[in-house]
């Protein structure tokens, strides 16, 4: 069921959908700017592929309705900082990325002032 206040969240995590969704198609494709393959830690694909999973749950679950759900808006958030966090204006690429960057603050600052404000708000409620 997909709950009809988490409008706001839903729409925050469906631009990080769509966001995450170009750059894997850009890595896939060769077309850059594009993420790097791989990281010391792991592969960009199959972090990429966590991200989107986190982030259709948490629209699933009830991104701030429910335990679950404000759990995963917060993993999609964490996950999505890494490819937007404030790192990438170090970036050598961020005059080619920016817009994206900027839109995916724009998106993780949202779940988690959104997540705060449902805990903060109903806390009972989410046990």
């Amino acid at each position: 069921m997909i709950y009809e206040k988490d409008r706001a969240a839903n729409a925050a995590l469906l631009t990080l959908i769509v966001l995450q969704i170009v750059m894997l198609s850009a890595l896939y494709a060769g077309v850059p700017p594009h993420p790097p393959t791989a990281t010391p830690l792991f592969g960009i694909a199959p972090f990429i592929g966590a991200a989107l999973s986190a982030a259709c749950a948490a629209i699933l679950l009830g991104a701030t309705e429910t335990k679950a759900g404000i759990c995963l808006t917060l993993l999609a958030a964490l996950l999505a900082s890494v490819s937007f966090g404030p790192q990438k204006y170090a970036d050598a690429q961020f005059p080619l990325i920016w817009p994206a960057v900027l839109v995916g603050q724009g998106a993780i600052l949202t779940l988690v002032v959104l997540a705060y404000r449902s805990v903060r708000l109903k806390p009972r409620q989410l046990c």
